[in-house]
């Protein structure tokens, strides 16, 4: 059975391109690229390659660049960076439908004595900046706002509210996991100071990641060890997925325009076709501020887990808008903080797609979805009548 895999969101595959640029640094060429020797001093070269090529596709100069194991640590290093290097500064903004790498790391340090503010969004997803711009006080170390919501692909006016934050002396993060390699990006010509990125979101392997930290950006470490990223974080490089996130960085930027023309163009055909083809079913997230691939669409008086399991029977893979698939009923923090309806929110699904997917698996999607929701809908307890 075909697999149709929509949940490029949550990870992607490794792109055939990345494993053979990875390949030979397992069994030739694993020397340390701190070594003496020329055999793993070769290394460091190719260590510069990648961090170059990681700088070309967000904009930035390679220095700027600190590989890490993944973008939650990526997160986590530029919020405790900012407070640490701000110690008189006891206050954070963020948002309420941030990843959990921010929002959980944010409730914590209010453990700590730091104090917190959560901004809210509207029903689309998007945020009040003058909500924002009255959060700001003078003891506000940091605001930190993702790019793309990584549930239903809202994206946010990044730039402008990196530009408040300048204005009023704060720093400012975004994680920009989702938008890495989906939207043209030139954070040079930015006020961001801090922004995190996730290899396998962009078909490099996990556990590989990076934080840009614009210089002159007050910095904190927070692994402590050896010299290595320039004495920024320390651990003996990965030199095999370091290399292998510059390879899929250099093919996301080749691709920015696919992204954004073939990819939005399938991703259209979904969801016009679900929400054309099945009653009670609305979309979640901004009509069109949206990432090029991802759609969120809720079914209302039924179940999201239920439709992945039966979707998943046939081959389809997807994820849930809410947070059953972690075991909760709960529906998912970012729909309740839109406001989507309680019958709508426990239904949702998103489809996330990639440059991998063909219109035919598309068709596929939207040719099987329907019988299943009218048969979840045929045994719901909720339906009326």
């Amino acid at each position: 059975m075909h697999t149709v895999y929509l949940d490029n969101n949550a990870t992607t595959r490794v792109d055939p391109l990345v494993f053979e640029e990875m390949r030979p640094f397992f069994c030739d060429r694993y020397g340390n690229p701190s070594s003496m020797h020329s055999f793993g001093g070769e290394v460091g070269k190719d260590l510069k390659t990648a961090r170059e090529r990681v700088a070309a596709l967000i904009g930035c100069d390679p220095s700027e660049v600190i590989m890490t194991s993944c973008g939650t640590e990526s997160d986590n290093t530029a919020l405790r960076s900012a407070l640490e290097s701000q110690p008189e500064k006891r206050h954070l903004i963020t948002t309420k439908v941030e990843h959990p790498a921010v929002l959980n790391l944010a409730k914590h340090l209010v453990k700590k004595g730091y104090h917190l503010t959560l901004l809210g969004v509207d029903q689309d997803g998007a945020l009040d900046m003058d909500e924002l711009r009255d959060a700001i006080r003078d003891d506000t170390a940091l605001i930190s706002v993702m790019w793309a919501n990584n549930e239903t692909g809202t994206i946010f006016p990044v730039e402008e509210i990196a530009e408040l934050a300048k204005s009023r002396g704060v720093l400012f993060h975004t994680d920009a996991v989702q938008t890495v390699g989906k939207l043209p990006m030139n954070i040079a010509k930015t006020s961001v100071d801090f922004l995190a990125l996730s290899g396998h979101k962009l078909h490099a392997p996990k556990g590989i990641g990076a934080l840009y930290v614009r210089k002159g950006t007050p910095f904190r470490p927070f692994i402590i060890g050896g010299h290595q990223e320039r004495s920024r974080r320390a651990g003996t490089e990965p030199v095999p997925s370091i290399v292998g996130l510059g390879k899929a960085c250099e093919i996301a930027l080749e691709n920015i325009h696919h992204e954004n023309t073939t990819v939005r163009a399938l991703r259209d055909r979904l969801e016009k076709g679900i929400l054309s083809s099945i009653s009670d079913s609305r979309l979640n997230g901004h009509p069109t501020d949206r990432l090029p691939n991802t759609v969120n669409i809720s079914f209302k008086f039924v179940e999201g887990e239920a439709i992945l399991l039966l979707m998943n029977e046939l081959g389809m893979c997807a994820s849930s808008g809410s947070a059953c698939t972690s075991g909760s009923l709960e529906p998912s923090h970012v729909l309740r903080a839109m406001g989507v309806p309680f019958t709508f929110a426990h239904g949702s699904i998103r489809f996330s797609l990639s440059r991998f997917n063909t219109r035919e698996e598309i068709d596929f999607v939207i040719e099987k979805l329907p019988p299943i929701i009218a048969r979840l809908r045929s045994i719901s307890p909720y339906m009326e009548g």
